[in-house]
């Protein structure tokens, strides 16, 4: 894993920011409060004498609704700066707005108002050419922290190696707690005494993020705090691991290291800072915004806004006692977090530098809207919808909710594992027009049951979003799209994907996975990932129509496990590739039905459908009016996948994929 990038915010985003924020103007008739970081609590919140805090801001909102009732909109304005907390600010259903009558917290005009769950650490001194402070216990409550961000950027926590990895020497056993083997020099006996000193592994679609607390030198035996979960580390014996937080690794520029036991920090700057003169950041709460409702007794939170903020610094999830990574991180929870929120908002804002999820909808969320934000630079992911429990009752079900025209990258940077937008047992809800790209695992993640039982999740919808450079090579078993169970209705169309890169096996664009069942996959166009274009490991009946896959590495379409039923419908595709074989595992028992579809090669016109001829596949009862055919791209090595008019797809019925309305529109 390479240096996480000191600058986030690149000229495409801000682009994406000027054209999809909202300057927040006061309206006329709005109830109007304001509050200032330079503000007085004692003070009636206008704009000539705003509140301090927003918990006062919230507060007066509240006194506001029960001495007036809720006639008109009522807006906060947070004026310029940065607001420190030291607790979550939260909400519950006395807050609440009404339709015609929304309670919005907004920056004010094209102000930026920055919420934070950091802590201003004191002044570096310059020492034998490094900052060094010594960080009072009363900061962050005695505890470690893990990560540092100077003059508004994420900094490196020393590690060894600086780029690549250390791999084991055997593997892992999965004892409680875990240990495995090293090479020799790899890891110092002194670091376990030390007690501060973390190793952060990686195996197949998780890892680990746990300090070192025992070593046998003898054996070079390494042990960790905890266990770890099994199905991702079983059977791999060279899994790949870096060192963070010891006193040697200090030896570049931007790196920082924390003694948790004299609490001295070491900075070495970067060329052009001046020690004295750096503002440093530690993240010291998880949670920066709780929207809390109680669905199963009917009490939602409603029409409750939040406009054009920033929310950053926000502290690292369970990583004191240690962290076994579990599939798409998704335990790790968000800096916005709600439960039992209904029609409301969350827009134009900003999540960056944060060391969690972005934004969290859970149980018992309807109708709420996640839109034209910017999340990047992230310790997990961006979004997350539902849950992983499979409610009774219909009130703490979470259904219909939309993620749209958002703009995720650079996350995973502590949890690896996470996902860009992860929807869990909920239905109805719709993921479209975002952009997602620069993760370590999958950018879109539906469904949360293996097998084909029913659940709550269904009829979601993943549409018009541009994903690509996923995984980077760094986690394995991801897609573009990646859906889990049995959940009719769930259509993914119209999206753009490429550049699907896992570190082994697994990296695919469109991913039917355990039961993946009743789903449609259409007019998606999928190119240069590394293992398949589309992969089914088993599921049932699934739809994949009118889409393109072109150019993937190792093979086209993959299919994994044959049952009884029939797998899936494979119909009006283009398949065009250059290297690596057309059906790749395991295509036995003809449980799958293909037709109309065009397949091209230009370097290869004799080329096999798994172990079969064209014509002993079409004998199968395979392919009968398909064709082997140049479907005439415009210029597919550079992602023009225009269709001429003469194409034979546009003769099989296959119909143009109009991709200028993919990814985040402009307001």
């Amino acid at each position: 894993m390479k240096r996480i990038l000191h600058v986030l915010i690149v000229c495409s985003t801000i682009g994406f920011l000027f054209s999809n924020s909202v300057s927040a103007q006061p309206a006329v008739g709005d109830r109007l409060f304001f509050v200032s970081p330079a503000g007085d609590d004692g003070g009636d919140g206008s704009i000539q004498a705003p509140f301090a805090t927003l918990s006062r801001a919230r507060d007066a909102v509240r006194e506001w609704k029960q001495s007036n009732g809720l006639k008109q909109p009522v807006t906060v304005f947070l004026r310029e700066g940065t607001y420190f907390l030291t607790e979550p600010l939260t909400f519950g259903p006395q807050d609440s707005g009404v339709e015609a009558a929304p309670v919005t917290y907004s920056a004010y005009r094209d102000e930026t108002a920055v919420i934070s769950g950091g802590v201003r650490l004191p002044k570096l001194s310059e020492s034998s050419g490094a900052g060094v402070a010594a960080i009072p216990e009363s900061i962050n409550g005695g505890r470690a922290f893990y990560q540092l961000f100077v003059n508004g950027e994420r900094r490196t926590r020393a590690r060894t190696p600086d780029e690549g990895y250390y791999h084991f020497d055997g593997s892992l056993t999965l004892a409680d707690p875990a240990y495995f083997p090293y090479k020799e020099g790899d890891i110092l006996p002194a670091w376990a005494e030390r007690g501060d000193v973390e190793i952060n592994a990686l195996s197949k679609w998780a890892g680990f993020r746990m300090p070192i607390t025992a070593i046998d030198a003898e054996k070079h035996l390494a042990t960790v705090s905890k266990a770890v979960s099994q199905s991702s580390w079983s059977g791999k014996k060279d899994n790949r691991y870096w060192i963070e937080n010891a006193p040697e690794c200090l030896d570049a520029p931007g790196e920082w290291f924390f003694d948790s036991k004299t609490r001295e920090l070491k900075y070495l700057p970067e060329s052009g800072e001046t020690v004295g003169e750096l503002e440093l950041i530690a993240p010291a709460i998880e949670r920066l915004i709780v929207i809390e409702g109680d669905p199963q007794n009917g009490a939602f939170v409603e029409h409750l806004q939040f406009k054009n903020l920033t929310f950053s610094h926000t502290r690292a999830y369970q990583l004191d006692e240690g962290y076994p990574e579990l599939q798409a991180a998704y335990q790790v929870p968000a800096a916005f977090s709600a439960i039992g929120a209904s029609y409301c908002l969350v827009d134009g804002c900003r999540f960056v530098n944060l060391g969690n999820y972005a934004v969290e909808f859970s149980r018992g969320c309807k109708n709420n809207t996640i839109s034209y934000n910017l999340m990047a630079g992230l310790g997990a992911g961006g979004v997350k919808i539902g849950e992983t429990a499979n409610r009774e009752d219909e009130a703490s079900r979470t259904e219909y909710n939309v993620v749209s025209d958002n703009d995720i990258h650079d996350i995973g940077v502590l949890y690896p594992a996470a996902v860009g937008v992860w929807i869990g047992l909920s239905a109805h809800n719709q993921a479209i027009h975002n952009l997602v790209y620069d993760t370590y695992y999958t950018a879109f993640s539906v469904g949360w049951s293996w097998g084909y039982n029913p659940t709550n999740c269904h009829d979601n919808l993943i549409a018009y979003n541009h994903a690509y450079n996923i995984g980077r090579g760094v986690l394995s078993d991801m897609g573009g799209v990646y859906t889990l169970g049995y959940q009719p209705g769930t259509v993914v169309r119209n999206n753009h994907f490429h550049h699907v890169v896992s570190y082994d096996y697994g990296g695919w664009g469109l991913y039917t996975d355990e039961g993946s069942t009743g789903t449609v996959w259409e007019n998606n166009v999928i190119h240069h990932c590394k293992t398949a274009g589309f992969h089914q490991h088993y599921g049932k009946e699934n739809i994949i129509r009118n889409n393109i896959f072109a150019l993937n590495t190792e093979q086209q379409l993959q299919r994994t496990r044959n049952e009884e039923h029939l797998s899936f419908y494979f119909e009006n595709n283009i398949v065009y590739w250059k290297q690596g074989v057309l059906l790749g595992s395991n295509w036995k028992e003809n449980k799958y039905k293909f037709d109309n579809n065009v397949y091209w090669n230009p370097d290869q016109s004799d080329f096999k459908f798994s172990q079969w001829t064209w014509d002993e596949w079409r004998a199968k009862g395979q392919d009968e009016h398909s064709v082997i055919a140049d479907p005439l791209f415009a210029d597919p090595e550079n992602g023009d996948f225009t269709l001429a008019p003469e194409s034979p797809a546009l003769k099989l019925g296959f119909k143009p994929i109009d991709m200028s309305e993919i990814g985040p529109r402009k307001r």
